[in-house]
């Protein structure tokens, strides 16, 4: 699912430390840089979000550590 990122969105993720990038599911292995479902991780990265034009995707699989 992808959902244009505006202003509203920046600042809730910022104000309610909002996780659903790769770096923190319990999935995502950090040395490797891969997903356990062998599921690609480019769109779902955390850097990516630093541009503001930058759609936000959220994994189906995703699991908070």
């Amino acid at each position: 699912m992808k959902i244009v990122q505006d202003e509203r969105f920046r600042e809730q993720r910022e104000h309610f430390r909002l996780r659903f990038n790769c770096e923190y599911c319990a999935l995502f292995d950090e040395q490797r840089e891969t997903c356990a479902h062998g599921y690609p991780t480019t769109e779902h990265r955390e850097a990516r979000y630093a541009d503001p034009d930058a759609s936000i995707v959220f994994c189906k699989h995703f699991e908070l550590t």
